[in-house]
């Protein structure tokens, strides 16, 4: 991984349009080829990134960026799409570079991962026809709760969490990006189950065309009847 941190300005281009004035960022680059920009603050999402498969270029500036201060300009180029991002850098403050190894990967705690392992074995819970495909399915930025195809053969992506909120459908949008770049998969489309699933994060999971879906942990463990309960 190579950290950087620079003055630095950004601009995005192709399906969308995004600019990013002159500031100090950090700048992270992955071993996967990914490249990121975060500010000081936003907790863990950047400001702009390219995900992988992707190229990185540094070349010098031209006459007139370099009469703007730029020392050298970032050239990010999406293998399979024209998506591009370009960072020019003005002051370097540091960089460096660092060997992590391999990750062994988030290891689920408690509730959250006996709920993916219960509705793995009850897939059924998200709609008649449901069939399972792979629990933790591997994505670039890390592995979906559960891959799964409903009863028209579609993919359906199932991001899984013990209370919802908006952060968990971020996350959900961010792999539905990525896996709906897979030809074999598209089209994907996401449902976020929770035990509770709070208002805000309802909103912007419908605006997004994500479905919600209310998990009953006791149901599903089979200490609830549901057809038994009188209310």
């Amino acid at each position: 991984m190579r950290l950087v941190v620079a003055a630095c300005a950004a601009r995005y281009t192709g399906r969308l349009s995004a600019h990013l004035p002159l500031a100090t960022r950090l700048l992270v680059v992955k071993a996967d080829g990914s490249v990121l920009l975060h500010s000081d603050g936003g907790s863990y999402k950047p400001l702009n990134w390219m995900s992988p498969p992707c190229s990185l270029a540094v070349v010098e500036p031209d006459a007139e960026a370099a009469a703007r201060g730029v020392t050298q300009v970032w050239h990010v180029q999406h293998t399979k799409s024209d998506d591009r991002l370009e960072i020019e850098l003005h002051e370097v403050h540091h960089d460096s570079a660092h060997d992590l190894g391999v990750d062994p990967g988030l290891v689920k705690d408690g509730v959250e991962a006996h709920l993916q392992a219960l509705l793995a074995e009850q897939i059924h819970v998200l709609g008649d026809g449901h069939v399972l495909v792979r629990r933790e399915y591997p994505t670039a930025i890390g592995p979906v709760d559960i891959l799964a195809r409903d009863a028209s053969g579609g993919t359906v992506a199932v991001e899984i969490k013990r209370r919802g909120d908006i952060d968990g459908v971020e996350q959900l949008t961010r792999y539905l990006e990525l896996l709906n770049r897979d030809p074999h998969l598209t089209p994907v489309r996401g449902v976020f189950a929770a035990q509770e699933i709070k208002p805000q994060a309802r909103v912007l999971a419908q605006d997004r065309g994500i479905a919600c879906v209310v998990l009953d942990y006791d149901a599903l463990r089979g200490m609830d009847d549901v057809a038994a309960r009188l209310f």
